[in-house]
């Protein structure tokens, strides 16, 4: 499977998740929603936080396309940032989510996401309005990996059932909910290590395969 299949693949497969997970806030009902909410705040908080990352998801993938930023900069500008105002908006939202979240180390798996996004996002944005368009690609690649942290957190939840299923001899010592608990305590975890793996691997092999380019001579 050549790069552009895979990459299509891999839109398809974050698209019909996300859209899976994020169906239920489209009605506004709080009662529809996946996660026990406390308030109308922090229901709205919730909602918007959802709508500006989906937003941000769409827009980062045609970013990657080549062919696009070549042939059309200006809308691979535009695009973005568009793609830039949704992560910095959906991550400060996300901390006034996080300010609802009772769990520590919950807490914490969405606190360390939500800086590496913010953080990575900006870097990529400021190289690119100092022309520096190299570093501004390694950042954007890693800020699009901490965005695809919410499809593989949901992908691998599978594998970490799994997981805990053989940890436990194949039974629930503290029944279905335990079990859901605990999945739902780590998978934010395991998706931010599993991109962060394949990221820097990506960014290293392509920095490994640049060395080994013969530099042209005049």
């Amino acid at each position: 499977m050549n790069k552009s299949k895979r990459w299509w693949l891999l839109f398809l497969l974050s698209l019909g998740v996300m859209s899976f997970f994020s169906a239920p806030y489209l009605t506004l009902d709080p009662g529809r929603s996946r996660v026990a909410v406390e308030s109308t705040v922090h229901y709205g908080l919730l909602v918007a936080h959802i709508g500006t990352a989906f937003v941000a998801l769409i827009a980062g993938f045609p970013q990657f396309i080549v062919g696009l930023r070549e042939r059309r900069p200006g809308l691979h500008r535009l695009v973005g940032r568009i793609y830039v105002a949704g992560v910095m908006i959906s991550g400060v939202l996300a901390l006034g989510v996080t300010a609802y979240e009772k769990d520590y180390v919950r807490s914490l798996a969405f606190l360390t996401l939500d800086a590496l996004w913010l953080v990575t996002t900006w870097n990529g944005f400021r190289y690119a309005a100092k022309k520096d368009f190299a570093a501004h690609r390694v950042w954007m690649t890693r800020s699009f990996g901490m965005t695809l942290v919410a499809v593989s957190a949901r992908v691998l939840t599978p594998i970490l059932i799994l997981l805990y299923l053989a940890l436990n001899g194949f039974s629930l010592p503290q029944g279905r909910t335990g079990m859901l608990d605990a999945i739902l305590t780590v998978n934010i975890w395991a998706g931010l290590a599993f991109d962060f793996v394949i990221v820097e691997w990506i960014l290293l092999k392509k920095t490994h395969g640049a060395s080994k380019t013969p530099s042209r001579r005049n």
